[in-house]
């Protein structure tokens, strides 16, 4: 699909653009993930997991996938990548953006999930 919202599409492009917030998306593009995972997976610091997360779900790039609750009765929060694949072009002074959602989370994310397409 072709993401017309322009904001969405520069918020798309400064995903991108930093490679924390690149590896935390490939990080939970097929799997969900925690941020213990995620900072078990990568080099990023704790503070910086929680600042790019935050930005990434305000961005709707990444959705809640679960809450879970530890053997230890402590509560946890799972993420997904809401597209699984972009292709950006750029063409005399417009930039457009193809995106394939994450098609893993279609079940899971149901009304919010397809409300997502409407401001693409």
């Amino acid at each position: 699909m072709i993401i017309n919202n322009n904001e969405l599409k520069m918020s798309i492009l400064s995903a991108l653009a930093d490679k924390e917030m690149l590896k935390i998306l490939d990080l939970s593009m097929y799997t969900s993930k925690s941020v213990n995972d995620i900072l078990r997976d990568s080099d990023i610091s704790y503070t910086t997991v929680y600042r790019k997360i935050k930005w990434l779900l305000d961005k709707e790039l990444l959705v809640v996938d679960k809450i879970n609750i530890s053997s230890e009765g402590k509560k946890y929060t799972t993420f997904r990548s809401v597209l699984k694949s972009l292709v950006i072009r750029y063409k005399q002074n417009e930039i457009i953006v193809e995106a394939e959602k994450n098609v893993d989370l279609v079940g899971k994310m149901g009304g919010h999930f397809f409300s997502i397409q409407h401001t693409m």
